[in-house]
């Protein structure tokens, strides 16, 4: 009995420390303010690190290959955050302006602040429809002040919706259904579904902390809550904890297999794959 006593300790130490280091494989850190990630088809994550805020200049994208390995695709951001592939080509919303990123990690300004209906505040989140129109998310104050714009490929720049609609305080992630644009809001912790052609406003869910991200898998949607450090799913108007541990989780993605949520931990400065179940 005394045996297998120690034998029975020595087998939970083991996997106690192979579960760490199993789940350190799904955990890349090194990263600085890591606030968005986008994967492509070939399986590269692409991470946008805004550096020091207000420090322009020294924000980037760096690429994680599947292998793991980090290297720096774009540089000489300002404070980049949202990231959305549509086609080939990488968009970024960095501070006030929209910059549309080639394969070969070459950038341009894609929108700037004369081309905006009102004069952008603190640009967030960013997602595309099928026919390749932008949604960006404008935070405002990240307490109110805030707006969603919609971009053509033409770059003509409209407003869906502003601070004069009463829900609207500070937007953050977006994802685009269809007619329907569902938006979680960094100041109320509220998920809405916006329709584009009437611009109504229905209340999804609530009670999601300093929502940040928003992705769909199946019929539930995920929200990651940067001041709390969670991962909420939201199925029909119920929400529950999914994921807690981090720092600051910001603008998570779905994976491109569809089986992991990618979080960016901004003040730990790591990127961890969470497993869709």
């Amino acid at each position: 009995m005394k045996y297998l006593r120690i034998y029975l300790i020595l087998f939970l130490a083991f996997l106690s420390i192979t579960l760490k280091a199993h789940e350190s494989l799904n955990t890349i850190s090194g990263f600085v303010s890591p606030e968005s990630v986008v994967q492509d088809a070939k399986g590269d994550i692409y991470v946008s690190e805004i550096g020091e805020f207000n420090k322009d200049g020294d924000g980037k994208i760096t690429r994680i290959s599947v292998d793991g390995k980090l290297s720096t695709f774009a540089s000489g951001m300002d404070d980049p955050k949202g990231l959305t592939f549509i086609g080939k080509s990488l968009f970024v919303t960095d501070k006030n302006r929209i910059l549309k990123v080639e394969p070969n990690g070459k950038w341009t300004v894609f929108g700037s602040t004369m081309t905006f209906p009102q004069t952008p505040v603190f640009l967030n989140d960013i997602t595309s429809d099928e026919e390749g129109n932008l949604y960006v998310s404008d935070s405002g104050n990240l307490k109110s002040g805030g707006a969603i714009y919609k971009i053509t490929q033409n770059k003509k720049i409209t407003i869906v919706l502003n601070e004069n609609t009463p829900e609207i305080l500070a937007p953050n992630g977006l994802w685009v259904i269809k007619n329907d644009l569902y938006e979680v809001d960094f100041s109320s912790g509220i998920l809405y579904k916006i329709n584009l052609k009437n611009k109504s406003i229905l209340k999804v869910a609530e009670g999601l902390g300093g929502a940040d991200g928003l992705i769909k898998s199946e019929d539930n949607f995920f929200v990651s809550d940067w001041k709390n450090g969670k991962i909420y799913k939201v199925h029909g108007s119920k929400v529950s904890l999914y994921k807690d541990g981090f720092t600051a989780a910001a603008d998570i993605v779905l994976s491109y297999d569809k089986k992991s949520i990618i979080t960016p931990d901004m003040k730990a400065g790591s990127v961890t794959l969470v497993p869709l179940h």
